[in-house]
């Protein structure tokens, strides 16, 4: 009896071991904005949906949403969201065409402001970044967080500086969008952009149609896309985001598959309003990202295990203990 209660001991044990893998990473949503922000979720193809594909964010309020080992998608923010005559619920910013809170498989409507990740990707790193690709509708801000992040320094860019590091783009950027890339509200509903102001910031892409600002045809490729005043528009902004296709070595950010990341809406201001990119004090493209009237996230997520991987060591450690006391 001592052997088989023993056994089962074992049991469990060999399954707690597997807790870590079972969840890749715990995503920490904070709505910073100075209005009620619904977030969009859309899982990439091969992927498992999540729990939630879209919910309402309050201002100040923060939500937690797990994903599953290998997920990979995309997040966003809708703005000035209500429903319509009809009781569809629709966006002027970010709509995913579902008609309803949830997206249900449907992505966003440019221009957006998206957050990407690919978790537990080639070389077991987590791929992430911020992207202004699609356009421009609030800032956002990733960092990086817990216990994966201790193997990062494997993780570099050609230049040898570690990767593992938050990244977004701090500043907003629809008042300062140029003329023919301005996107102004036309809804009446409250909060962010009511009237004529701008809400977001349409890529040239989408403004034009153009092959050679959306990177298609005979520009498709890295050695014939190059970017476009428009597209530097957004990069001497946000020096971490994506600002057209082939941005990638300086907007691919990589940490150890196990990291937890927080996703900050609006992270410079309490009211996410600036007129001038330059008056935010637009960070460096390596360092401390400071923000939010002078708190610093530091860059380096080296310190600090997740509260995830605590609870699953917690675990192990009762489950040792139960299977020596039947031994």
């Amino acid at each position: 009896m001592a052997r088989s209660s023993a056994h089962l001991a074992l049991q469990l044990i060999a399954l707690l071991l597997l807790l870590p893998a079972a969840w890749s990473a715990t995503f920490t949503m904070t709505n910073n904005c100075g209005y009620t922000v619904w977030p969009g979720l859309l899982s990439g193809a091969g992927t498992p949906p999540l729990s939630t594909t879209g919910f309402a964010l309050a201002q100040g309020a923060s939500a937690t949403v797990d994903a599953p080992a290998s997920w990979s998608g995309r997040m966003w923010a809708r703005t000035l969201c209500a429903e319509d005559a009809t009781g569809k619920f629709v966006c002027a910013t970010g709509d995913c065409g579902s008609g309803s809170l949830q997206c249900n498989g449907g992505g966003a409507a440019p221009p957006a402001s998206l957050v990407e990740f690919t978790l537990d990707g080639s070389g077991g790193m987590d791929f992430f970044d911020v992207s202004l690709v699609d356009g421009y509708n609030l800032p956002m801000l990733i960092v990086p967080q817990g216990a994966g992040g201790a193997a990062a320094a494997s993780s570099t860019s050609t230049g040898g500086e570690p990767k593992c590091m938050a990244t977004g783009c701090l500043v907003d950027l629809n008042e300062a969008c140029p003329a023919d890339l301005k996107v102004a509200s036309t809804t009446g509903g409250t909060g962010a952009g009511v009237g004529t102001a701008a809400v977001a910031c349409k890529s040239a892409c989408e403004a034009f149609g153009s092959p050679q600002y959306c990177c298609s045809g005979a520009y498709g490729s890295p050695n014939t896309c190059r970017p476009s005043t428009y597209s530097q528009f957004f990069k001497s902004a946000c020096p971490r985001a994506y600002s057209y296709a082939y941005d990638d070595s300086t907007s691919t950010f990589t940490c150890a598959a196990g990291t937890n990341y927080a996703i900050t809406f609006c992270p410079s201001t309490t009211s996410g309003k600036y007129t001038d990119p330059q008056a935010a004090g637009v960070p460096p493209t390596n360092g401390t990202m400071v923000y939010n009237g002078g708190e610093q996230f530091s860059t380096n997520v080296n310190g600090g295990a997740s509260i995830a991987a605590h609870a699953s060591r917690l675990l192990l450690l009762l489950a040792v203990a139960v299977a020596v006391a039947l031994l």
